[in-house]
Formats: C-alpha cells, structure tokens, sequence
C-alpha cells in the first residue's frame, strides 16, 4: 500500500560502533568550504548562501539519457571535495546536496570511499539531478558494485560478505560535476553538499529513552497522500506511494514556503493540494520508478529560498524532541507490520511520516500522511512502540521473515540561516 524502498538484504551480524558514537555528519557550504578541494572550472561564490558555480568550463560531454533515450552535449566544469575522514567508520553513508539548477543545467553528485586501507570504491554516481525534468530526468543509478560495497538507490553500503570481514568505509570524498548547454552563461549553483556515515548495529529492539516530561507541539500543515490517490501514476503510481514528497511539502510550507501559481499550472485543476503533486513530481526518481528517493526529497525542499535540507540519522527520540524545541520538525522512515504500531492501522515496508511534536507522557505527535484525507492526518502514536519501529535495523515482515529497518534515518528541513537555538539543537544532534 505504502512506497517501498529497495536497499540492502538484510544484514548478518555485524559489531556496533565505537561507543556512544553511530553516526557522522560533514556537510560544506561556507565560502570557505567551496574554496577548499580541487577545482576543474569551478568557481566558489561569496554572498549571503554561498555556493559553487561553474567559471570557466573544463571541457565538454555527451549525455544519453537513459530514460527519453535524448543524446545531448553538454559544457561541464567539476569540484572535488577534501577527503573526509569519518569520526565512525561505517557501513553506509548516503549524500546530500542542495542547488538551484536554471533551466539548461543539471549536477552530477559521486562519491568515493576508502576502506581503511589501500582499497577505495570507485566513484560512484549518487544523483544525477535538476530541480526540474525539462533537460534530463532526474535519476539514480543501478548497477553499481565493486564486490566489497554497492550502492542502493541512494545508499552507499558496504556488502554484506565484508561485514563479517570488518571492512568499513573510513574516509570519503565527493565529486560534484556541474553541466550548462555550450555557449550558454548559466550555471548551476550547489549551495551545500556532503554525507552522513553510520554504523548503527544490528538490532530488533532499541533501548526506551526517557520523554523529556515537556508537551509541544509545532503547527504543521496537514496532507493526504490518499487524497491524490490515482493522480499522475506515472510518478509512482499515484498519491498512495507519496508519503515522502506529501511529508516533504507539509515541512516546507510550515516554513512558509510555497510553490507560485505558475509551478502548479501544470496540474489538473480538478485536484486539491496540487502542491503535494509538484511535490511528487520533482522528487521522482526514474531509475528507482518512485518518490521516496531520499536526497532527492532534500534537495527539492532546498529549492525553496532560504531553506537547506540534509538526509541523516538520529540516535533516539530525545534527539527528536531537542529540534521540536528549537521549532524543528522532521520527517522519519519507518517499518512495522499493523500489530507494532497500535493506532496506525496499516503494516509498510517503509514509510515517511513527520514528527510535530511530543505530548507530556512523550508520546509522539506525527502528522501521518496515511490517513484518509487532511483532518484525519494528525496521529498521536505510543513512545515505545514508534521508536522501536524508527530505530531499529531488523524486524520481521508479516511472512515472519527478517527484514530491515531504516536504523533511525530522518530528513531535516531547516532555515539555511538558522537561530542561535536552532544551531545549538543541530550541533546537539550532530549535523552540524
């Protein structure tokens, strides 16, 4: 019923992190930042969100597009990042970027990872993406492996033969390659990109954290996936598998942003919140046939003015209620089968809802984009059991077979500029 995500088989035993450290987070986006790394035409730009552009282009390519078949040239001048030595050597990192991309221009996001010892991964594509689908359709990449790591949509992971081995990824760097039609002037603009690196350990139950005792709760606009059901099935079959772009457009309008009438005029005026099907629409991923790629979801909302977004994970729901203070919300990826989660009344393989808030006993306020239309979508869900189903990396499927889990994966939309108490809340969870 709900969007499934393709991923790693599940994964065999495997030991847990350095202690009281899961996951690392490196994301540059300082003018400091983009003149740092190597650049191949690349220009860093100063300003109020600096970014990286295109200055004098490097060479030129020919693309063919796998999905519309359209061979194109294009001008392209590449950054590469310094190499990033993660603070948790891991078994999975997945990127982030946010970049505005004119009309004639598109990126390329790789990644490469060493292994801790001689031995890196190639580069591997991560995205090749546009804010738009005029000029290429926006797509991960299939297929890619080394034997010792493999990348899952939007999952870099290492296998799970070299698991056994102890082989992690230890350091990373990213390539970004920006693209313009030749003889043009306009570039794309990458404003903020990097990773995040987890070992989190294999587990069917978390630890219970203890509810801070605080009620609160953020004033989050409210949408149905269901209600677009049937709607445009060429993203995804429809509004049924949108809970990630429907959880995307409540974050980014309860930040005030909005798409202008023009974006939408594209959709049938019969259909209410035509928003959530642009939202669809601009997180539609080709290769994986859905919406709920998850960088793709960041950077879609970042194409708002003024908003970033990054794909990481929490450690725990106290983590959650440390940005519900600061007035952050956050959209989570869950698992669990009808039985686990008392008050949902569906089981998913995977699914998108946001986090609004928390009552006092700390139970979790979820706007739940699964639910029967817009006033039905506000949820208030049992502490234990939402967490478990969040955080955990295993779990049983209804076929009683094991299964994964997202290991607390959550999608952060925020202020690219953000208050003294919204840094503190970020730097507290570890994104910045």
């Amino acid at each position: 019923m709900l969007a499934e995500r393709g991923g790693p088989p599940p994964r065999g035993g495997r030991p847990a992190a350095p202690a009281g450290r899961t996951v690392d987070n490196r994301f540059w986006y300082s003018y400091a930042h983009w003149r740092a790394g190597t650049h191949e035409g690349t220009t860093a730009r100063s300003g109020r969100r600096p970014g990286l552009a295109i200055g004098t282009p490097a060479g030129r390519t020919e693309y063919t597009d796998p999905h519309t078949g359209r061979k194109s040239t294009w001008e392209y001048a590449s950054w590469t990042s310094p190499v990033h030595r993660s603070r948790v050597p891991g078994t999975e990192a997945i990127p982030s970027w946010n970049a505005r991309t004119p009309a004639g221009t598109w990126i390329q996001v790789e990644l490469r990872a060493g292994y801790g010892t001689r031995a890196t991964t190639p580069w591997y594509v991560m995205g090749r993406w546009a804010s738009g689908d005029g000029d290429i359709r926006r797509t991960s990449v299939d297929g890619q492996t080394d034997g010792t790591s493999t990348v899952w949509t939007d999952t870099l992971a290492v296998d799970a033969p070299a698991r056994a081995n102890g082989v992690r990824l230890a350091d990373w760097q990213l390539r970004l390659t920006l693209h313009r039609k030749p003889g043009t002037t306009g570039s794309p603009t990458v404003w903020l990109a990097g990773a995040m690196v987890s070992d989190v350990a294999d587990r069917f139950t978390v630890p219970a954290s203890a509810p801070s005792g605080e009620a609160r709760e953020l004033t989050v606009p409210r949408y149905s996936q269901e209600v677009h059901k049937g709607q445009y099935p060429q993203y995804d079959n429809g509004g049924e598998a949108w809970c990630s772009p429907t959880s995307s457009q409540m974050i980014i309008e309860y930040w005030g942003r909005e798409p202008a009438a023009a974006d939408l005029a594209w959709v049938d005026s019969r259909y209410a919140d035509p928003q959530v099907c642009h939202a669809a629409r601009l997180t539609y991923d080709s290769a994986y046939k859905g919406c709920g790629n998850w960088p793709f979801n960041a950077a879609y909302a970042a194409t708002y003015d003024g908003l970033a977004g990054v794909v990481t994970r929490l450690r725990s729901l106290a983590d959650l209620e440390t940005l519900i203070r600061s007035g952050i919300p956050a959209i989570t990826s869950l698992s669990f089968r009808a039985e686990e989660l008392t008050g949902a009344g569906y089981g998913t393989a995977g699914h998108l809802m946001t986090v609004i808030g928390f009552t006092a006993a700390g139970d979790v306020v979820s706007n739940d984009p699964n639910s029967a239309d817009n006033p039905a979508v506000r949820r208030v869900y049992q502490r234990r059991e939402w967490e478990n189903a969040w955080l955990r990396t295993k779990r049983h499927n209804a076929a009683g077979k094991v299964a994964t889990g997202s290991g607390g994966i959550c999608y952060l939309y925020a202020p690219a500029r953000p208050t003294a108490a919204q840094i503190h809340a970020l730097r507290a969870v570890g994104v910045l």
